[in-house]
């Protein structure tokens, strides 16, 4: 019998609050994302990004309402973002707020990935929950008062957004381990924007073309001229990979290193393994033949040279 879902919290994001009659035609101009596309049953990622085409933030939108949206991102990012967005807005009837103190997010783990954690009543509270969540990519489904967006299939993980004022959803627990999302996720290759890799990126090196954060078809938005030169005029040739450290390490967004043959590196986010290796996401030139993953590769960051593994990525990078 499985058992309830395992709840990681999330607490380095937070919310804000977009809200205004005119707040859809508002982000809409400022997004890579199609915001049409936007409802109550389905999420966009999407990223924000200045004049260059490069990123300064990936957010997750929500819809409550037509006029009333969430924003999840780094809460460091926050203030920036809206001051940089209410630049832009003029006498469109759009309220920017930092709603972090309202709001809880969390990670979901379906049983299989968590582990078991209880029985009983607590398994058929957990299966009632898994029957709830949505099940296709992006989209969202209302339980209670929280929002679960569906991140992932395989395993399968839920963003879920709830009232600080509520508690727990039945069939949910505590996880034993929480880095366990951060390794999933890395794993995915999902990447994320932090205060130190802010506006480093142009949006193909972080594959958001790969994760469908950007809409080729809309109208313009800050950052589209460069964003569509890159996808209709060639190859990116810097994209993000995954890799592996050999030996003990701990390597952070923003570090960057050179692989020994001379391609440099710059991490995007990184996650330390139970036996003490790290696991990363980098943004990197393509290597010259992609057909091995797994080839070893001495790197020096600071001075100091240890051997990684290259790792594929769940999803097929453009050639």
């Amino acid at each position: 019998m499985r058992s309830a879902c395992s709840t990681v919290l999330l607490d380095a994001l937070g919310v804000l609050r977009a809200r205004g009659q005119d707040v859809l035609s508002f982000l809409q101009g400022q997004l890579s994302n199609d915001l049409t596309l936007l409802s109550a049953e389905r999420a966009l990622l999407a990223g924000y990004h200045n004049p260059q085409g490069r990123v300064i933030a990936l957010l997750h939108v929500l819809q409550l309402a037509p006029d009333d949206l969430l924003l999840l991102l780094p809460r460091e990012l926050i203030a920036p973002v809206i001051a940089r967005l209410s630049k832009f807005v003029l006498r469109a009837k759009v309220k920017l707020i930092d709603d972090s103190p309202q709001w809880r997010i969390s990670g979901l783990l379906q049983p299989a990935v968590a582990g078991s954690l209880g029985g009983g009543d607590e398994a058929a509270a957990g299966e009632r929950l898994l029957a709830a969540l949505p099940a296709s990519a992006n989209a969202t489904a209302r339980i209670a008062a929280a929002t679960a967006v569906r991140l992932a299939q395989e395993p399968a993980r839920w963003l879920l957004v709830s009232p600080v004022s509520q508690p727990p959803l039945p069939g949910t627990r505590p996880a034993a381990e929480a880095q366990i999302w951060q390794r999933l996720a890395v794993a995915a290759g999902e990447p994320q924007v932090h205060a130190a890799t802010s506006e480093k990126f142009v949006a193909q090196m972080l594959n958001l073309d790969c994760l469908g954060a950007i809409a080729f078809d809309k109208g313009c938005y800050t950052g589209q001229e460069v964003i569509a030169r890159a996808h209709y005029r060639g190859r990116v040739k810097r994209r993000m990979q995954r890799f592996v450290v050999r030996a003990a390490r701990q390597l952070r967004p923003a570090d960057t290193g050179t692989l020994s043959d001379g391609r440099p590196f710059e991490v995007v986010e990184a996650v330390v393994l139970a036996d003490g290796r790290c696991e990363f996401l980098a943004v990197a030139p393509r290597a010259i033949s992609e057909s091995a993953p797994g080839a070893a590769a001495a790197v020096s960051t600071a001075g100091e040279r240890f051997a990684t593994e290259a790792l594929t990525l769940p999803y097929l990078l453009p050639s």
